[in-house]
């Protein structure tokens, strides 16, 4: 039976390669969302993130007629919420009708500096955006492994690496292997997307990661918060280190 052991440690990476690490929350605000209102209580008190943008929602309208050429047109539809980026645009926070989100970019500083402001951004919006039931929560970590094309190859990296058709020896240009996973007896599911990233500004490609943890189930109970957040992650380092080989963490380590 498959359980989920909070107590397991996992190998700590001093070159741990997340690109980016994503907490995002799905939760419908019930309080007035008044762009006037609310831009000046996040902004009061997210000092901390002074690049601040509004965000509004669109829709495209496209007109069809017989012997008529189609007409287009964008119509705005109400404001959505903020987008805020910390000073040293490392920090993304983004606040809106139907969630908030929180992203930190690389360099990943470690899980407890991201969990604890993820969760300081989380109350400040369930105060202000008065949410009474959670919808989905969504963790989310995306990895980039670097390699020189010509050094190595893809089993050198991945447990379960992509294989070419039988009696064709022939290099790899690109793959995309999509997983979903589900976890028995616990409301959660799991996207693995695996991929190779040309290289970027260097000579070097990326094997990318695309670890994506989600609920299943709608949270009434918005203190078991973090208790979901603490499996999810552990379910996602059971992913991650389920799927480099041990050369891959001598790499990184």
């Amino acid at each position: 039976m498959f359980k989920i052991d909070l107590s397991e440690s996992f190998p700590l990476l001093s070159r741990a390669p997340i690109v980016e690490a994503a907490i995002g929350v799905t939760a419908r605000a019930e309080a007035e969302w008044d762009e006037h209102v609310v831009s000046e209580q996040f902004k009061q008190r997210l000092s901390e993130y002074p690049a601040v943008q509004s965000q509004h929602s669109i829709r495209h309208e496209i007109k069809f007629g017989v012997d008529v050429q189609s007409e287009q047109a964008v119509h705005e539809v109400g404001w959505r919420g903020l987008r805020c980026e910390s000073a040293d645009k490392l920090h993304i926070a983004q606040f809106n009708r139907d969630g908030f989100s929180f992203s930190r970019l690389k360099p990943y500083q470690g899980w407890e500096q991201f969990q604890q402001e993820g969760f300081r951004l989380w109350r400040l919006y369930s105060e202000i955006a008065q949410p009474s039931e959670i919808q989905r929560i969504g963790l989310r970590f995306i990895n980039r492994i670097e390699f020189l094309q010509d050094e190595v190859k893809l089993e050198d990296f991945l447990e379960n690496p992509p294989k070419t058709p039988r009696d064709m020896e022939v290099p790899f240009e690109g793959f995309l292997h999509h997983n979903t996973l589900a976890v028995p007896g616990y409301p959660y599911g799991i996207n693995l997307i695996q991929t190779v990233q040309p290289p970027q500004g260097s000579d070097a490609w990326g094997v990318i990661l695309d670890i994506d943890v989600v609920t299943i189930e709608p949270i009434a109970n918005q203190d078991t918060f973090e208790q979901h957040l603490a499996q999810m992650r552990w379910l996602k380092n059971k992913v991650f280190f389920g799927s480099v080989t041990p050369n891959t963490l001598e790499l990184i380590k």
